[in-house]
């Protein structure tokens, strides 16, 4: 049965998905337990090592990079859920190396592109980090509608013909095992989102330096530590774009970031709906599997409708990136609307979802071996951050009046 219309994926696109799939039912799924256990990440680094392979992270570049045809938003987006089926961490440190990476294309930065996106094409893995949040200012980067980038702590001024960056980062994703890094600064905190620059470091620039990893109760497969930036030096080149520019490409990316954050839970939803549908078939109460109870089945019908209706709208939000010439760009308080519906509506009904599973699967949905428990912790998370649910439905009201 196909999981999606024709409208947002062809029949020749469909095998792509269906290898990542594949590779998740045979590399990921077996392990899902194992990624917790791993602190050095040499499992991780195998599994991200076999989906680059497949050439997941590249087929979002410029043909004139990857060689290969450039995958659409919802393409994308369907292998993050794919992914993040198996594992969400792995998903998450997969999309976040293309988040990192998609200010320099959407900034049509050339000089960044031919130095770094080459490296990013090879068979080896390779992680970039895209940088916003810090330690003082909580959702205030992602609040843009409202303050404008102005309480935006890291700063960047112009030397000459470079970037000299002082500040701290803090919670992003691949943070402190990542090759590149993309740093979200202010020039001049007067001059609000005029004064938004995004500034690309590497990780081996002199003044890089990074703090402890958090200990998380979930996405253990994606690293988060605080980068410390103390008088970095990077060539003026290494802007994204422009004044006014780079904070549209914040725009662009939060509202990517939520749709692909409602992927990735869609993806986490329906392995938490394989086990509890296993296990609800194996278990017997009063002579029958539990899910043949009607108070079971209900509740199973509940999760089925969720998951369904996350995922189509999610790919309609999706599909609609793909064609801003009929309904807006990405970074349109319209579409960012759109796309936070996507994220709070999907997060929302997983971590539901999650609560129901444990609740069928009772003392056993609690217990690591089971996985359900697993992918509640991981959800939960994705529930949280990009601005929360809070703020993420102040900014479905802003996409119908002014707030």
């Amino acid at each position: 049965m196909k999981e999606c219309l024709d409208i947002f994926i062809s029949d020749e696109d469909r095998p792509i998905v269906e290898s990542v799939r594949n590779f998740v039912n045979k590399e990921i799924i077996p392990v899902r337990e194992d990624i917790e256990k791993d602190k050095e990440h040499k499992l991780v680094g195998e599994i991200l090592h076999g989906l680059t392979k497949l050439g997941l992270i590249k087929a979002g570049f410029p043909e004139e990079y990857s060689e290969m045809k450039r995958l659409s938003a919802v393409e994308i987006f369907l292998i993050s859920e794919e992914v993040a089926r198996g594992d969400v961490g792995i998903a998450v440190a997969q999309a976040a190396t293309r988040w990192g990476l998609s200010p320099m294309m959407l900034g049509k930065n050339k000089v960044l592109m031919d130095k770094f996106l080459p490296i990013f094409c090879e068979d080896e893995p390779h992680l970039a980090c895209f940088a916003m949040t810090e330690e003082s200012s909580g959702c205030d980067i992602e609040n843009l509608s409202v303050l404008h980038g102005k309480t935006i702590k890291t700063r960047a001024t112009l030397e000459g013909d470079e970037w000299v960056i002082r500040g701290t980062k803090r919670f992003a994703s691949n943070s402190g095992v990542s090759d590149l890094y993309c740093i979200a600064c202010q020039t001049d905190p007067s001059q609000g989102e005029e004064g938004i620059a995004l500034i690309y470091v590497p990780a081996s620039a002199e003044g890089v330096s990074f703090g402890a990893f958090e200990n998380k109760a979930g996405l253990y497969a994606d690293r988060n530590c605080d980068i410390n930036l103390d008088d970095v030096r990077v060539p003026r080149e290494y802007r994204a774009s422009g004044p006014g520019e780079d904070a549209k490409i914040i725009r662009r990316n939060i509202t990517a970031g939520r749709v692909g954050s409602a992927a990735m839970v869609t993806g986490s939803a329906r392995g938490i709906f394989d086990e509890v549908l296993r296990y609800t078939g194996e278990r017997v109460v009063a002579g029958k599997p539990i899910r043949n109870h009607s108070m079971s089945a209900a509740l199973l019908a509940d999760m089925a409708i969720g998951i369904e209706t996350a995922k189509a709208y999610y790919l309609q939000v999706a599909y609609m990136l793909g064609h801003p010439e009929r309904y807006g760009e990405a970074s349109s308080d319209t579409m960012l609307s759109r796309a936070s519906i996507a994220k709070v509506y999907a997060t929302d009904v997983t971590v539901s979802i999650a609560n129901k599973a444990m609740e069928l699967m009772g003392s056993y949905g609690y217990m690591k071996n089971y996985n359900v428990e697993k992918y509640w912790r991981d959800s939960k998370e994705i529930q949280l951050w990009l601005g929360g649910a809070q703020l993420g439905r102040l900014d479905v009201a802003r996409g119908y009046y002014d707030l």
